[in-house]
């Protein structure tokens, strides 16, 4: 029994990160209990000399269930808080998910305190980076939309990279000069404190802006961009923030130290985009051979993917890069593996986690500000405040003022401000801000961190729903692209690509189609089953789209049940189904004469009126013009044209011109002047010898309508 219940203590201690508690070093096998005494029965149930006694009927043992119990129950309250906001009413259409989270997170955490008298346990910072961000980014990343992130790839790293770096050293630096200001207080900040407290606050949470950004539903571009920039500005943040936290625990620092910090961080990202890759590809072949055990094809991409964030924490690189890394290069293969019953897990376990984890963290975020260790001072609050706001602001304009020069679609003011103030913080920063090794004001941080976070998530993120509405932004498209669309998009690009080659410029579409290229000729016949091979990328195409919308995805619009209507009565659907029928009879019986550009059909006019073919003139051809109108339909075609007859009546009249009646039907000249020659009738061969030679020249006039009718 010991084992287990070491492991479910290290398991709460983790999860939970209960303030003050320490685990004991040999915990007793039964604490209820006490210790064995003569007459009473012992630790291992039987029954001593002395005294026989009865077997208890009920007995209570909490500390056995302690850590699983609470966890649990977290999870519940959690749960029970999301379901009891989203049947709120009004309620969420004003006040985004998180802050409502966050306020049953202080009311929780009051309570606890008030009922305690001690602080309530807090989020500890290796339970949040190790159990709650993978799954919160392992599904942003298997559902990321992978056409819009890679062609606004530039544009997303040029904020992640260049945008982090201008605000971690502007406000930095500009807190450093504050604290200079303010020397009588905040005297003992040093440079390299104020850089490292840059690099945390900086960090644009993924967390907060995609349970905004969701219920906003801005247009695709925005959406990328902001959403790519948190997704990737956070792996930037840790890397500076590890780097700085090295730079502190130096005696000094020299210029090869920050040389050496510069490759690093650039050795931390593609390191961690590597092992991503790797475990990507190992996952997509390991789902080849799933079909004789589909019930554990869902479990490979949970387990390559966490495999993949654990092993680049493991070699101190980029968890976020390799866990996102990973799931976009597995998702295309595995789908393509895998059977639609697994996909439907895969998608259903990934939200299911994702949601919780990103729940318990906004009641988590809420329950640790109620805290006795925060420490206040009103100018390097509100200056960290204002700097936030000031240098993000400042950043976006000039970096889009610069990438806006190489972009076909430029990003539009509008965009650049909701790009600016969508910048949330969140749990990053939080967990980050408690990894500071202890100095003086190291709570003052954390205070300056809570309120940054509770500002932006409750000002920001509650008044950047009117303002997208204000400014009039672009919204997202809310119906799912059809397969036309697909295909037209492709065949576009595939043209971009053919003349970026003939040019001889490689972008963007250049590189895509070298890849595409590649990826059918080589790994999707290596990754994917022979059996699950789409003959056609037509196909493949449809089914892409099949599988987006079994998921379900976002941008598919809400089915309304007040728009259903009442179930149709038998006698209803027996009066359609005759219609439908006598319809589909009457059109059988039609029979329309199909006609060729090489060859005229010869019965075509039989028992028909001749009909005007739309044609060019010849230039230079002698024509006059006359005035003709249609003549009525036979009595066989009245019941089956009769739109056709009021289009003809309502008709004006039409430009006619008559040639030369040498033309003969056979004749290849007047096909070649586009010229309908009419057929004579079957009826004109058995009376020809009767006619006159002025009938038979009557009868092969011709004429035709000019396609530029001008209307009257």
């Amino acid at each position: 029994m010991l084992a287990p219940r070491t492991l479910s203590l290290l398991l709460s201690a983790s999860l939970l990160g209960f303030s003050g508690l320490t685990l004991p070093a040999e915990p007793p096998p039964h604490p209820h209990h006490p210790p064995p005494q003569p007459g009473l029965n012992g630790s291992d149930g039987a029954l001593s000399a002395d005294l026989p006694v009865a077997l208890r009927v009920f007995s209570v043992d909490y500390h056995h269930v302690q850590a699983p119990f609470e966890i649990v129950l977290w999870i519940m309250l959690a749960s029970l808080a999301k379901l009891g906001f989203h049947w709120s009413g009004r309620v969420p259409a004003v006040v985004p998910e998180s802050c409502l989270l966050i306020m049953v997170g202080l009311l929780v955490g009051g309570v606890i305190y008030g009922v305690r008298h001690s602080a309530p346990p807090t989020l500890s910072a290796e339970a949040f980076f190790l159990f709650l961000l993978p799954p919160i980014v392992l599904d942003a990343g298997y559902f990321l939309p992978g056409r819009l992130f890679f062609e606004n790839l530039g544009t997303i790293l040029w904020y992640a990279v260049l945008g982090t770096l201008w605000n971690v050293l502007g406000i930095g630096l500009s807190l450093h000069g504050v604290c200079l200001l303010a020397s009588a207080s905040l005297g003992d900040v040093s440079l390299l404190h104020c850089l490292l407290f840059g690099s945390l606050i900086a960090a644009v949470d993924p967390v907060a802006v995609l349970s905004v950004f969701q219920e906003v539903r801005v247009n695709e571009q925005l959406h990328i961009l902001v959403f790519g920039e948190s997704l990737l500005n956070d792996a930037v943040t840790v890397v500076l923030y590890k780097l700085f936290e090295s730079f502190l625990r130096l005696p000094s620092v020299s210029g090869l130290d920050v040389l050496l910090g510069g490759c690093r961080v650039l050795a931390v990202g593609l390191g961690g985009l590597c092992v991503g890759l790797f475990f990507g590809l190992v996952a997509a072949l390991t789902s080849r051979f799933t079909s004789r055990a589909p019930v554990i094809a869902p479990l490979f991409v949970f387990l390559y993917s966490y495999l993949s964030y654990l092993t680049s924490e493991m070699l101190h690189l980029s968890g976020i890069t390799a866990i996102v890394t990973c799931a976009v290069t597995m998702k295309q293969y595995v789908e393509a593996n895998v059977s639609e019953h697994s996909n439907i897990s895969i998608q259903y376990f990934l939200k299911m986690w994702s949601s919780v984890s990103e729940t318990l963290i906004f009641i988590f975020l809420g329950v640790s500000t109620i805290q006795d260790i925060h420490m206040w001072s009103w100018p390097f609050v509100f200056s960290t405040l204002l700097l936030c706001l000031v240098w993000r602001a400042s950043g976006v304009l000039l970096l889009t003022a610069v990438v806006n020069k190489l972009r076909r679609n430029a990003v539009t003011f509008r965009d650049q401000f909701i790009i600016a103030y969508g910048g949330l913080r969140g749990a990053i920063c939080f967990s980050l801000v408690f990894l500071i090794d202890d100095f003086p004001k190291k709570r003052l941080f954390i205070t300056t961190t809570i309120v940054v976070i509770l500002f932006t998530v409750f000002v920001q993120g509650m008044t950047i729903k009117p303002l997208v509405e204000l400014l009039d932004v672009k919204r997202k498209k809310r119906a799912l692209p059809t397969v036309s669309e697909e295909i037209h998009s492709r065949l576009i690009d595939h043209l971009l690509a053919g003349i970026e080659d003939v040019v001889g410029y490689w972008g963007q579409h250049y590189w895509k189609d070298k890849f595409e290229q590649f990826n059918r000729k080589y790994l999707r016949r290596f990754l994917i089953r022979e059996d699950h091979q789409a003959p056609s990328s037509i196909l493949r195409v449809y089914q892409e789209l099949e599988r987006r919308e079994q998921r379900g995805d976002e941008e598919a619009p809400p089915v309304d049940p007040r728009r259903h209507g009442r179930p149709l009565l038998p006698e209803e659907m027996d009066s359609i189904r005759r219609i439908l029928s006598r319809n589909l009879q009457r059109f059988s019986n039609k029979q329309t004469p199909a006609y060729s550009r090489h060859a005229l059909h010869q019965d075509a006019a039989v028992e028909r009126p001749r009909r005007p073919l739309h044609s060019h003139q010849s230039l230079g051809e002698p024509c006059t013009h006359h005035t003709v109108t249609h003549r009525p339909q036979q009595a066989e075609d009245r019941e089956f044209s009769g739109a056709h007859r009021v289009r003809a009546g309502l008709s004006r009249s039409h430009t006619v011109c008559s040639i030369s009646p040498t033309l003969s039907p056979g004749d290849p000249s007047a096909s070649a002047q586009g010229v309908r020659v009419d057929p004579e009738p079957p009826e004109a061969h058995t009376s020809s010898r009767h006619q006159a030679p002025e009938d038979r020249t009557a009868k092969k006039q011709l004429s035709f309508i000019l396609q530029n009718e001008q209307q009257q």
